[in-house]
């Protein structure tokens, strides 16, 4: 069973690049980030993540095309089947995990479009820090770099 925080779930603009997203707070995680902006979520707080809780959730935020786990919580297969009910109900929903290991099995960046891997170590920075450890993935795609042009302005011709 995976666990989520209501109230703590919000759209935003700048998790995924050029996404709408629904980003859900889940509890149990299992890091240990020095630093972390949400110790809160080591807990076992929260209601279950069902398939009927995803439903009402995409159904009362109209325009998002991004589910966001923020978090892996203590149920792998939890974990797994939301991002199959999703793709399998939503099309043209993408799925995204945000991990605190350092590496994920091969099997989750198959179920999920972005997956972002590493713990946040605050010497290095989050993701919009070029020095950063984290890394997020689009389709097994490195796109970190994405996040370093913020602030920035670009030149012309630059990705």
């Amino acid at each position: 069973m995976i666990k989520y925080v209501p109230g703590m779930t919000n759209v935003v603009l700048e998790e995924i690049p050029d996404r709408v997203t629904l980003a859900v707070d889940i509890s149990n995680c299992q890091g240990n980030c020095i630093g972390c902006h949400s110790p809160f979520l080591k807990r076992d707080i929260g209601e279950e993540l069902t398939h009927e809780k995803i439903a009402a959730l995409i159904a009362d935020n109209f325009g998002v095309n991004c589910f966001l786990l923020l978090g892996e919580g203590n149920d792998h297969s939890a974990v797994m089947d939301i991002a199959r009910f999703i793709h399998d109900n939503y099309p043209g929903m993408e799925v995204g995990l945000y991990s605190g290991r350092t590496a994920v099995e091969d099997e989750i960046f198959d179920a999920f479009d972005y997956v972002k891997v590493g713990p946040y170590i605050e010497s290095l920075g989050p993701l919009n820090s070029p020095e950063t450890n984290q890394r997020l993935y689009h389709h097994k795609v490195d796109i970190t770099a994405r996040f370093w042009y913020k602030g920035l302005e670009k030149t012309r011709g630059e990705e």
